[in-house]
């Protein structure tokens, strides 16, 4: 009977312990697993109209074509300095625009003519994507690549359609259709292992005017991430081109890409990029993206004349990542080599700036710790000031807080000084300055046992 007892006991303990398991808490995919851990990366733009001498109008590039295209001519060109200026940033991953707007390729291109092959540049022998890529494995960096297909003006594409009616037209959209799909092929099959495929704007809906790209970038880059079709997005964008999210920031969404018909038509679209589905069922995290040259009034992806004491400044650029990185998104930064070929120094030198204050802030918590429960305290052996918490969840097992309260200890007595909803991979909670010699993490709401891998906190000032 004794026996019999202990086996109930057992199976009952069993069942208890099943019955506490998340059994449909989405979970981030090995690939995002690796876009949530960069945290920062950059994306280059370069283009031809870099080179006209004028300032850049999108509406004019999209409709026309550059007439010389051998104003291209980077005499100066050198992508080592491009990454490590990212590098310097903080930067874990870089992304090239192989093409753009005016359908001009960065790389020696066997299927699309209008290419480096083109230029008397480098006697029609460059490929900046070749030397992009080996410049990002030099440094460490993860290398991605930006195909736009939505528009090109030499070729009369206007948001993925061919400029025209009847079967010109339609024959001309097939015939662009298959060039997009063997552009993708020889960016995939060139250049060893992606980060990340780009398609701006997206690549469209392949059962209409777009390419069938997914299952090409399926093969030939596995591992890589894809962004975006009207199927499938890896991770979404923000809702802005500022440089940050809203709060709560969640990684869960309640369709696969964030520009599903679905949601589309909605008015709450844009608030559902910003923040996010928490009883979403696909993990599709967020992207905070914004050019370093976006002050004074001015928001440029491509270098211009007269816009060197437009960057933004430190402070404003670490405003951002705190709430870009800081509210579980990754923060990407635009930036502008010159016609010259090399990013311009006062880029270079606030790139460095960024990368040596995140450090300086975030690189060694006065303590920390990390747990599988719903409190967590930190003793700091004595009185100090501390105006700033870090929260990182194992998100490997998905976002299981829904709630959390911060509470300092002060003359014996524990006092809130923030709360929260979303953590995701990381949150930095910022907090008026308070002198405690304690700090208390209380998860008050979760849909599973919380997973804290690192709880600290520092004084930033």
């Amino acid at each position: 009977m004794k026996k019999f007892s202990l086996i109930l006991l057992a199976l009952c303990s069993c069942a208890y312990t099943l019955a506490q398991q998340p059994s449909s808490i989405p979970t981030p995919q090995p690939h995002q697993l690796k876009w949530h851990e960069s945290e920062m990366g950059a994306v280059f733009h370069y283009d031809l109209h870099v080179f006209d001498g004028i300032r850049y109008g999108q509406g004019n590039n999209r409709i026309n074509p550059i007439e010389d295209y051998n104003i291209f001519n980077p005499t100066e060109l050198n992508t080592d300095q491009w990454v490590l200026a990212a590098k310097a940033a903080g930067c874990k991953f870089a992304v090239l625009t192989a093409t753009h707007e005016t359908g001009f390729g960065l790389w020696q291109s066997d299927v699309n003519p209008y290419c480096l092959k083109a230029v008397k540049w480098r006697d029609g022998k460059g490929d900046i994507v070749r030397d992009f890529v080996n410049s990002c494995r030099k440094y460490g960096v993860q290398p991605g690549i930006y195909i736009g297909i939505r528009w090109n003006s030499l070729l009369g594409i206007h948001n993925f359609k061919a400029e025209g009616e009847g079967e010109f037209a339609r024959n001309r959209q097939l015939w662009y259709k298959r060039l997009c799909e063997k552009m993708v092929e020889e960016i995939c099959t060139r250049y060893g292992d992606l980060f990340m495929i780009w398609f701006d704007g997206g690549a469209d809906d392949p059962r209409g005017d777009g390419p069938d790209v997914e299952p090409i970038v399926n093969k030939y880059q596995p591992n890589c991430l894809f962004y975006h079709n009207i199927d499938r997005a890896d991770f979404r964008w923000g809702g802005s081109e500022t440089g940050t999210v809203g709060y709560p920031c969640w990684s869960t969404f309640p369709v696969p890409c964030s520009h599903h018909k679905k949601i589309e038509s909605t008015k709450d679209q844009l608030e559902l990029l910003k923040h996010g589905d928490k009883d979403g069922k696909y993990w599709v995290p967020a992207m905070a993206d914004t050019p370093l040259r976006g002050a004074n009034g001015r928001h440029e992806w491509f270098w211009e004349p007269d816009d060197e004491n437009n960057l933004y400044q430190l402070d404003e650029l670490m405003d951002m990542y705190e709430k870009s990185v800081g509210r579980n998104a990754t923060l990407i930064m635009g930036l502008t080599p010159d016609p010259t070929g090399l990013l311009p120094a006062g880029d270079a030198q606030r790139l460095k700036e960024m990368g040596d204050e995140i450090n300086r802030r975030f690189s060694t918590p006065i303590v920390q710790t990390s747990g599988q429960t719903r409190s967590l305290t930190l003793h700091l052996g004595k009185k100090q000031t501390i105006d700033c918490c870090v929260i990182q969840e194992n998100i490997q097992n998905g976002e299981r807080i829904r709630a959390y309260q911060l509470e300092a200890k002060v003359n014996g007595r524990w006092q809130k000084v923030a709360t929260g909803e979303s953590v995701g991979h990381k949150r930095i909670d910022r907090f008026d300055p308070i002198e405690t010699n304690a700090l208390r993490l209380r998860i008050t709401e979760s849909v599973a046992m919380p997973d804290v891998i690192n709880f600290s906190i520092f004084n930033t000032k």
